[in-house]
């Protein structure tokens, strides 16, 4: 055993919504698999949606349990999966937590740069079309939260690729920008590397979830509200609007 989790096979495969993978182990409600589709969740962003099925039966995944040994898919019943397992992500929730989660960087672009690096306490994606982004920061003026929106919606129409590479955790680490969260970091892996996705020629942050390929395939925004969550916390709600 180890105490590094394995990277999700999700997070470097967002565009594979569909495996057949062997059992590594089943238990009551629950099978245990070396690779799957599916996000397990984490960061803010939700956990993927979909079905397992062997032998023509077919389960929704209710939950995950991550191990060093592989990614346990919860079925929410007694029956034991085995063999041959069949596994498929819903398509349009996945786009919907990609989108969101692009989005999320822009906004943090966004901030980061406006507001003099101010940092991320916390995301909170959704299934509907709103979501929340929260940063440390002051009270934050009209005129400034326009800024912010609208050099989100700029981001989208340029196009920018949204690409990932691996770079070691301690040369990020030192690396001014690419932690932005104010007490959070995507962990170390067991090679001493971290993620990191880069929005091309804009932004560039250690993240552990799923992206589009681009930022035009997300659709613009607007800035619904703000919440004071305490003496500096600012809760900004986002909207994504319709095409």
């Amino acid at each position: 055993m180890t105490d590094f989790l394995p990277r999700p096979f999700s997070v470097d495969h967002p565009e594979v919504l569909a495996l057949d993978v062997a059992t590594l182990d089943a238990r009551p409600g629950a099978v245990l698999l070396a690779r799957s589709p599916f996000y397990p969740g984490g960061g803010g962003q939700l956990p993927d949606r979909g079905t397992i099925a062997w032998n023509g039966i077919v389960r929704e995944v209710v939950g995950f349990e991550v191990t060093a040994d592989g990614l346990w898919h919860l079925i929410g019943d007694d029956a034991i999966p085995d063999g041959m397992i069949e596994l498929r992500v819903d398509q349009a929730f996945r786009q919907r937590m990609c989108e969101q989660h692009t989005v999320a960087h822009l906004v943090n672009s966004a901030v980061y740069t406006l507001f003099d690096g101010a940092l991320l306490t916390g995301v909170r994606m959704t299934e509907t079309d709103e979501f929340s982004v929260d940063f440390d920061l002051p009270k934050v003026a009209p005129e400034q939260l326009r800024a912010v929106q609208d050099a989100v919606n700029t981001a989208i129409a340029d196009d920018r690729p949204v690409r990932t590479f691996d770079m070691d955790y301690d040369t990020a680490q030192a690396t001014a920008g690419l932690f932005r969260a104010k007490s959070v970091a995507p962990p170390r892996q067991a090679d001493g590397l971290i993620r990191i996705v880069d929005i091309d020629g804009l932004d560039r942050q250690a993240c552990g979830g799923t992206h589009l390929a681009s930022t035009a395939r997300a659709r613009r925004i607007r800035i619904l509200k703000v919440d004071n969550k305490g003496r500096q916390n600012r809760r900004l709600r986002i909207g994504m609007l319709d095409a």
